[in-house]
C-alpha cells in the first residue's frame, strides 16, 4: 500500500514536471543573459567553495542563482550581494518505504524529480556550475535541465561520490559499481569541468576520459590573522557558552575583562595575552568516515601524560567545529576522557566566527583522508590563509598543499602527532621554535587569495561562449 502511494506520488510530479517543461521549452531561447545556476545538493552554509564561485561571478556583474540546502545560515558576503538569489531545495528526511535499497532508489527518483523542477524554476541561465559530489542523482539532473535551456554545464570536482560511498559499503558493493559507472558516463557530458588537485585532474582524463582545468582551493580575504582585539571580542562571545573561553584565575586589576587568553583594560581598552595562557588548537570537521577523530583524542592522552610526567608543555583548549552525521559519536567519546590539562569544546561557529577563530589559534589539526587521494582538505587552505600553522594526516597528495617542515608537519598515526603537539609546544609561548617558524613561512609565502585565482582560471573559460 505505501510502495503504491510512493509510485502514484511519483507519477503525479512527472505530470507536472512535464507541463512544466511544456510551457517554458516554448519560451526557453539560447543565451540566458550571462546568469549562471550555481548548485549542489548539499547544505549551502556548509559549501564554502560554491559560495566562493557564486561571489566571484556576482563580484563581475552576473546574476547567481545559488541552488542547494539552506540548514546553514551562508557567509554574510552572499546574503548581502545584489546579483545573487538563494534557491532552496527541500531536504528529504524520513523515507521509510520497504527495505533499504528500495528507500534509496526512491529518495534517488524523488530528489531528480524535485531538483529538475527547481532548476527549470529560475530564471534561463548561461551555464549551470555543478558541484560533484554529490553527484547523484544531480549532474544527470543538470544535464537534462541544460539540453533544457540550451545552457552549458560546468561541473566542480571536489571529489568522487563513489569513492566516499564505498567508506560505508565497500569498494565491491553493486552500489557502489553503479555510482562509479553513473559518475564517469554522465561526468563525460560537461560542456567543462573544474577540479581541486592536478593529481584528480590526471585521474579525470586516464581514467574518465575527461578534460579539467585545476582551480586549487585558495582562502577567500577574510582568511586573515585576527587582531588582538578582534581575538578578545570573540573569546568573549564565546565564553558565554563555552566553558574552555573562561579565564582561569581572576585579574589582578578591578578594571580588567577577561577571557582564558586575553585581558582588556576597561579604561583605555588596551588588549593583552594573559600570562600562562592556554595554547589553542583548533580543527574542523564534517563528522564522517573519512576522519577519524580517535586519532586526535588518542594524541590528547598522550599530551597530558607528558604533562604529568614533568614536560613543561602549556595547557590545551581544543576547539572541534563543525556539523556531521558522527558528532555524537565523538561527543560521547570525548565526554568518557577526565583531563587535567586539556578542554575539549565542539562548536558550531557562525561563518563570520569561523575565520577569526582561526586567525586566533596556534595550531591547526587536519584528520581528513582522502576517500580518493585526490582531493585536498579546505580546512587547511583555510588555515594557512591565516598563517596558522598545521599538523595533517598523510594521504597520497597532500604534498601538493602542506610543506612538512616548511608550513607544517605530515603525521601518519596518533603517537607521532603526540610528539608533533610536544615538539612545538615545548616552551609555548616564546616567539621561536618550529611554530614561530611555520608561521613565519606563511606570512611571507604571499599566498594566491580566491579572487585572484578564479580570476586566472575560472573567468576565461566563461568568456569563451559570452
Amino acid at each position: 500500500m505505501a510502495a503504491g502511494g510512493a509510485a502514484l506520488a511519483l507519477a503525479a510530479g512527472a505530470l507536472v514536471l512535464a507541463a512544466l517543461l511544456w510551457r517554458r521549452r516554448r519560451a526557453a531561447a539560447a543565451g540566458g543573459a550571462g546568469r549562471v545556476c550555481v548548485a549542489v545538493l548539499g547544505d549551502l552554509g556548509r559549501s564554502p567553495r560554491m559560495q566562493y564561485h557564486a561571489l566571484s561571478l556576482a563580484r563581475h556583474g552576473r546574476g547567481v542563482a545559488l541552488l542547494g540546502y539552506l540548514q546553514s545560515r551562508p557567509h554574510g558576503d552572499v546574503l548581502r550581494s545584489g546579483n545573487i538569489r538563494l534557491v532552496p531545495v527541500a531536504d528529504l528526511r524520513g523515507l521509510r518505504v520497504g527495505p533499504k535499497l528500495l528507500q534509496y532508489v526512491i529518495k534517488v527518483i524523488v530528489q531528480a524529480i524535485q531538483l529538475l523542477y527547481t532548476m527549470l524554476k529560475i530564471d534561463q541561465p548561461s551555464y549551470i556550475l555543478l558541484q560533484n559530489p554529490p553527484g547523484l542523482p544531480s549532474i544527470a539532473v543538470a544535464w537534462v535541465a541544460c539540453l533544457f535551456w540550451r545552457s552549458k554545464l560546468i561541473i566542480d570536482w571536489h571529489n568522487y561520490g563513489y569513492t566516499i560511498m564505498s567508506l560505508s559499503h565497500g569498494r565491491n558493493h553493486p552500489l557502489v559499481q553503479i555510482a562509479k559507472w553513473y559518475e564517469k558516463l554522465f561526468g563525460r557530458l560537461s560542456d567543462y569541468n573544474l577540479c581541486v588537485t592536478n593529481a584528480m585532474k590526471e585521474d579525470l582524463w586516464v581514467n574518465c576520459n575527461i578534460k579539467a582545468v585545476t582551480l586549487y582551493d585558495k582562502p577567500a580575504s577574510y582568511f586573515k590573522e585576527t587582531p588582538l582585539e578582534l581575538q578578545h571580542q570573540l573569546y568573549m562571545k564565546l565564553a558565554k557558552d563555552y566553558e574552555p573561553f573562561k579565564p582561569r584565575t581572576e585579574s589582578v586589576s578591578s578594571n580588567a575583562e577577561m577571557s582564558a587568553f586575553t585581558e582588556m583594560d576597561e579604561k583605555n581598552g588596551h588588549v593583552i595575552k594573559t600570562r600562562g595562557r592556554p595554547a589553542l588548537l583548533i580543527s574542523s570537521t564534517s563528522w564522517t568516515e573519512d576522519e577519524d577523530f580517535s586519532v586526535l583524542l588518542k594524541a590528547l592522552e598522550d599530551y597530558e601524560r607528558y604533562i604529568n610526567e614533568g614536560v613543561k608543555l602549556p595547557s590545551l583548549v581544543c576547539v572541534i567545529t563543525g556539523k556531521g552525521p558522527l558528532k555524537d559519536y565523538y561527543n560521547r567519546l570525548i565526554n568518557k576522557l577526565h583531563f587535567k590539562h586539556i578542554q575539549i569544546c565542539t562548536p558550531w561557529l557562525e561563518a563570520e566566527d569561523y575565520p577569526l577563530l582561526l586567525g586566533s589559534a596556534d595550531l591547526g589539526v587536519c584528520l581528513h583522508k582522502s576517500s580518493s587521494g585526490l582531493d585536498l582538505p579546505m580546512k587547511v587552505v583555510d588555515m594557512f590563509g591565516c598563517c596558522l600553522p598545521v599538523c595533517a594526516i598523510h594521504f597520497e597528495c597532500l604534498h601538493e598543499l602542506v610543506k612538512h617542515n616548511e608550513n607544517g608537519l605530515i603525521f601518519r598515526d596518533s603517537n607521532e602527532l603526540a610528539e608533533q603537539l610536544k615538539m612545538l609546544f615545548l616552551g609555548f609561548p616564546k616567539l621561536e621554535g618550529k611554530l614561530h617558524n611555520f608561521r613565519k613561512n606563511l606570512r611571507v609565502s604571499k599566498q594566491l587569495r580566491w579572487d585572484e585565482s578564479w580570476d586566472q582560471t575560472v573567468l576565461p573559460l566563461l568568456g569563451q561562449n559570452d
